[in-house]
């Protein structure tokens, strides 16, 4: 192992494609200082997201690797869509070259 991997949290959050901007701007004012997205399709306990019909039925799957600290923060703050959206969201302990 590479002693010039750093540690990091990775935070997958899974939801509703119409959460995006909401959850992009959680993000920046959370201060993360990246994050990738991508069109998701699956079925859950929300039923299916096919992605069939651009802006409905679909979710954005939302990755960004941050600090323990913001990781906290994120997961504090996802709580508000849990109760009015499809959203799911895990983290997990990584390591590799990232800023």
């Amino acid at each position: 192992m590479s002693s010039s991997f750093k540690q990091g949290i990775l935070v997958t959050i899974i939801g509703e494609a119409v959460l995006q901007n909401r959850l992009v701007n959680l993000l920046q004012t959370i201060g993360v200082s990246g994050y990738t997205i991508i069109p998701a399709q699956g079925a859950g306990s929300h039923g299916k997201r096919m992605g069939d019909v651009a802006g409905y039925n679909t979710n954005v799957e939302i990755k960004s690797i941050v600090t323990p600290d913001e990781s906290e923060q994120l997961f504090e703050k996802l709580e508000q869509f849990q109760t009015t959206h499809a959203l799911i969201a895990f983290r997990q302990k990584v390591e590799g070259w990232f800023d």
